[in-house]
């Protein structure tokens, strides 16, 4: 083994603390960039896969009623490539084991089997029968939810008529790998599931043989989506549809796509932070033992080593510990990666979930490792290569000392021996002491960062759940309804308080941008369904005018103030004129308000209503779920308990997660910062600290100067790192502002404090184990004079 060799392995022994606090950083880095691709790339692979094996459909369309011979016009138009015509109904289930009445969408299958668009996969069971017309197919969520099995009886409303229906499958489909109800935003697997029926039987139920109310197509690549989507609407309207869209307004499709964007953007920014930092440290590390290694280095050359072999050594140094930490952390990575597989299997319903470990992900963790393996060395490589073996075999020129603001202003007399060197070791090394602060302020800003997410998603929760819905029970209706059902949903046992609302689809138009929505028509004084503003201070809907969402103004790229042109979806299709009055904060969805009596001016009705918030008595909760079954105009049931567990088991879950890896991986990071500033420090000032026990310093004094100087940094470094994260989670919420659901930027007083105690509690564990390597200094050492 060459001499240079042995010297490497000394080295790395002698800094293994410093190297292994190293190869943690780089290990935190390569596994958010391993989980992430594998995430998205396991996500995005089994999305592409599921949708080519069971034709995912491009185009989709809703009427009231339209004959088949559309269909056949809609398959000669050009680009398209196959057309498929549905029945699909909104039906009341009474499901064995549930109090409360769930929703169904039924949806048409042909009685003989054959490949159609949006195909099903059969998990259990068989396909439906044309001899047994009763016979259904359930989504596998909603199965697992209820315990259904087959063979199980769920009994529906059918077009007014009670209908007991027997399950001979579970299915899935890639239309519904994210369901949701009608009205919702999150899924519901207790309340709301799938059911598929023969197309004959559901013809029959519903009067409707011959004709169909939703169809779907597949369109060539190079065909034009919107030409095609703006001719169906016109072929469709005149049937009671004009909502043709794309995949990108598909709601399952659209959370899941969101869901791949978000790992893509956690696979590049979160790597870059720790593998930053990492660079950092190396940087210093390397810089400052070469400053404490010029003889070394001087020997080295003098004895003939060329100066790229000695530069190469000190690479060779970083290497060590960046590689370990690449090593580990792809391990961990695709261990982490095959978890938060799993966990998606749990959320998304697809057939098989694909593992994607690409050789792409492991050769990017290599490069990137190796980029912040260079970035961190270049210049201490670059004064080693500079510096000639003369000039390094010399110790290096003492630095010069002059008066500082201390002295200037008579301040030292007012410190006592320790403190005023402490105080004259940070001022006369500005540049050291700001990199070392810099430093320990990432640490912080990633703490604040990892516990951003759950301070924004428990406020998100709180505003929706707590502030904007209001209501226990929603009753919306198949068709709009006399506002003489006002009466009767009050009339419902156990209601308290009702509240009528009229909802309406809409697209709203300003200018060249356009986006299709719900408006919601709600009474002024409604208390059950409250709008915030800013401050989150209520507000009514005004008499004239509507209001929008936030991000729904912003999409629109409108305000207070601007027209828009709202064209109604449904009845007689009107276009009118309408002024922006405000916006309001809320965080899910994308609405618009008015008030409920604009709204049936707007339509041109007679005060209709599409539905009723209430308050109920929870003690006769049993009565008003036994009454609404029984409701043939009754549409959906929402129930305000199932929709915050439903929220919190699919947004909390799914991030919070996350977070947690991250803010472990961020108190790793805090630790390998803290300690790292303290141990080069060490290694910089020890001869002299030495030297101040070899005149009369005890270990405590000794021990205060150099600690002191790091809980300084500290200190310092808190209130930066706070400003830090306060900035990368306002970028955050810039860069996640879905139209599901957008991020608040709210950092609790709860999660500074979480900072605070975890860059105290880092400082206290190096400062253990630095006070023990001070209490074991080499007092003989410093008294070897160097020549």
């Amino acid at each position: 083994m060459k001499a240079i060799e042995r010297k490497l392995l000394r080295d790395l022994w002698h800094l293994r603390g410093q190297v292994i606090a190293i190869a943690l950083v780089v290990t935190c880095g390569v596994v958010t960039v391993v989980t992430s691709r594998v995430g998205y790339q396991s996500l995005e692979a089994s999305q592409l896969s599921y949708y080519a094996q069971y034709r995912f459909a491009d185009v989709f369309a809703s009427v009231k009623r339209a004959p088949e011979h559309i269909a056949d016009k809609v398959r000669r138009l050009a680009g398209i490539e196959a057309v498929e015509t549905r029945l699909i109904y909104e039906v009341t289930l009474d499901v064995p084991g549930l109090a409360e009445p769930a929703t169904g969408r039924l949806t048409s299958l042909p009685e003989r089997r054959r490949p159609v668009l949006n195909d099903i996969h059969l998990r259990q069971g068989r396909y439906i029968q044309s001899q047994h017309p009763q016979e259904v197919l359930v989504s596998e969520a909603f199965a697992k939810a209820n315990k259904l099995e087959l063979g199980s009886r769920i009994s529906a409303i059918l077009n007014g008529r009670w209908t007991e229906l027997t399950v001979v499958g579970i299915a899935l489909s890639p239309e519904y790998i994210y369901a949701i109800p009608r009205s919702g935003v999150f899924p519901d697997n207790r309340r709301f599931g799938v059911l598929w029926m023969g197309r004959e039987a559901i013809e029959a139920a519903f009067d409707m043989t011959g004709a169909f109310n939703d169809i779907v197509a597949d369109i060539a690549p190079d065909a034009s989506e919107a030409e095609i989507l703006a001719t169906l609407d016109r072929w469709l309207e005149p049937y009671g549809g004009r909502n043709a869209h794309g995949r990108s307004e598909h709601v399952s499709h659209r959370f899941i796509s969101d869901e791949i964007a978000q790992n893509r953007r956690f696979g590049v920014m979160m790597p870059m932070l720790f593998l930053g930092v990492a660079a950092f440290l190396l940087n210093v590390l390397l810089s400052r033992l070469i400053s404490t290694q010029r003889d070394q280095i001087g020997m080295l050359k003098a004895f003939g080593y060329r100066h790229s072999t000695v530069a190469v050594h000190y690479l060779e140094l970083a290497l060590v510990g960046v590689g370990a930490g690449a090593i580990f952390g792809s391990g961990c990575g695709f261990w982490l990666g095959g978890l938060i597989n799993r966990m998606y299997g749990e959320i998304y319903s697809f057939p098989a979930l694909q593992f994607e470990m690409s050789p792409e992900t492991v050769a990017l963790s290599v490069l990137s490792c190796g980029v912040a393996a260079l970035a961190g060395a270049f210049g201490a490589m670059r004064r080693t290569w500079a510096l000639p073996p003369a000039a390094a075999m010399r110790p290096e020129p003492p630095p010069r000392f002059h008066a500082g603001a201390l002295e200037r202003f008579g301040l030292h007399r007012l410190l006592n021996p320790a403190l005023r060197m402490m105080a004259r070791n940070l001022a006369r090394r500005p540049m050291r002491a700001a990199l070392a602060s810099l430093g320990i302020s990432f640490a912080v800003a990633l703490l604040i960062m990892g516990r951003f997410f759950v301070d924004s998603i428990h406020h998100l929760g709180h505003v929706q759940f707590d502030l904007v819905q209001r209501d226990d029970v929603i009753v919306s209706t198949h068709e709009p309804v006399s506002s003489a059902a006002v009466h009767a949903f009050a009339d419902l046992p156990g209601v308290l308080i009702s509240e009528p609302f009229r909802s309406v689809p809409v697209e709203l138009h300003a200018g060249h941008r356009s986006r299709r929505t719900v408006l919601m028509g709600l009474d002024p004084d409604a208390g059950l369904r409250r709008l915030i503003g800013t401050s989150l201070q209520p507000k009514s809907v005004p008499p004239q005018g509507v209001l929008l969402t936030g991000k729904l103004g912003e999409i629109l790229g409108v305000g207070p103030g601007d027209l828009l042109r709202v064209e109604v979806l449904e009845g007689q299709r009107k276009t009118r004129t309408v002024t922006v009055t405000g916006l309001v904060d809320e965080l899910i969805g994308l609405s618009a308000y008015m008030d409920r009596r604009a709204v049936s001016r707007l339509l041109g009705e007679d005060h209709a209503v599409s539905g009723s918030m209430l308050r109920v008595d929870d003690d006769r909760l049993p009565e008003l779920w036994a009454v609404l079954k029984g409701m043939p105009a009754v549409a959906g049931v929402g129930v305000h308990a199932a929709a915050v567990q439903s929220f919190y088991e699919t947004i909390s879950s799914n991030t919070l997660v996350f977070t947690g890896v991250l803010v472990v991986f961020a108190v790793i990071l805090s630790f390998a910062v803290v300690y790292n500033t303290a141990r080069i420090a060490l290694s910089e000032r020890g001869r002299e600290l030495a030297s101040l026990r070899v005149l009369g310093f005890t270990k405590n004094e000794v021990s205060a100067i150099l600690l002191g100087e790091q809980a300084l940094l500290a200190l310092l470094a808190i209130p930066l790192g706070y400003w830090f994260g306060y900035l990368i989670c306002k970028s955050l919420v810039d860069q996640f502002a879905w139209e599901v659901f957008r991020l608040p930027m709210i950092i609790t007083t709860d999660t500074y404090v979480f900072a605070f105690v975890v860059i105290t509690a880092a400082c206290i564990v190096s400062s253990i184990v630095v006070r023990r390597r001070i209490e074991h200094l080499d007092l003989v050492e410093v008294l070897k004079t160097r020549e």
